[in-house]
């Protein structure tokens, strides 16, 4: 394990303490788990936010490709 020295300004570390504490983590298992998020995201793929990722595939099905498709749709659903 190495030691890291940080500088930034006072207010930033003191959100990030908070927050550290309100998540149950240290300091500096909240820096450690940020540069390993960065490494998983390394595959160029982007990483979603969770409430994103939880709405992924939920329209699945329900596409409508075409102007007519829609009037379509919208013509099943209100009248």
């Amino acid at each position: 394990m190495h030691k890291l020295t940080l500088r930034m300004e006072a207010e930033l570390v003191e959100y990030a303490k908070e927050y550290a504490a309100n998540h149950g983590k240290s300091l500096s298992q909240l820096v450690a788990d940020y540069f390993n998020a960065l490494i998983d995201e390394s595959d160029t793929t982007e990483k979603l936010p969770p409430l994103t990722q939880s709405l992924k595939g939920a329209m699945a099905g329900s596409v409508v490709s075409t102007e007519e498709d829609y009037k379509e749709y919208l013509e099943d659903k209100y009248l």
